[in-house]
């Protein structure tokens, strides 16, 4: 890894953080505040890359993180917002204050994602809707693999507007 000054850094500390080195992260913020993580690590006196040190700040030490189990209540806004979101766990995360985006994504995928995908399908529509919405996707996909190439080349006349009406008809 290189250093900002340009020069190489060999000696940077890899894997479990330890009480010390937390401590003075912690003591160092407290101070100083947050103002550059890749030069924060030298003036704090840790071997630690600055990602490392953003990570473990936001993950692990900052204050107002809430640790512990998932409420029922926090679970539903996970899954209520990935449906809305999707993957961006930080959008989701200022929806759950004092959790991080790295914890609701790891509980994401270890505790909710076939429960979310279940609960989607079946608690928001009717199974004749899914069915029917399948058949009309799958007549639409057939349609238009079925129709004349040159109805897809690049013709300023109709080749749009002879797929379009048809794929509107179908879907309406």
């Amino acid at each position: 890894m290189r250093t900002p000054s340009g020069e190489m850094s060999t000696s940077l500390k890899k894997g479990t953080w330890s009480l010390e080195e937390d401590q003075k992260l912690v003591s160092y913020i407290n101070r100083y505040g947050i103002w550059n993580w890749s030069l924060m690590p030298k003036y704090a006196g840790l071997s630690r890359s600055g990602k490392s040190c953003r990570l473990r700040w936001m993950n692990y030490l900052k204050p107002n993180i809430k640790r512990g189990n998932f409420s029922k209540e926090e679970e539903e806004i996970i899954l209520h917002s990935r449906v809305h979101l999707g993957n961006r766990w930080s959008a989701i995360a200022t929806r759950l204050p004092g959790r991080s985006d790295n914890e609701i994504k790891n509980h994401w995928h270890t505790h909710l994602k076939k429960r979310g995908t279940y609960n989607l399908v079946h608690q928001t529509t009717n199974p004749n809707d899914i069915k029917n919405t399948q058949q009309r996707v799958n007549h639409v996909t057939d349609n238009i693999a079925t129709q004349p190439s040159e109805a897809f080349e690049d013709d300023s006349s109709s080749s749009s507007s002879s797929i379009t009406p048809s794929i509107e008809q179908e879907l309406a």
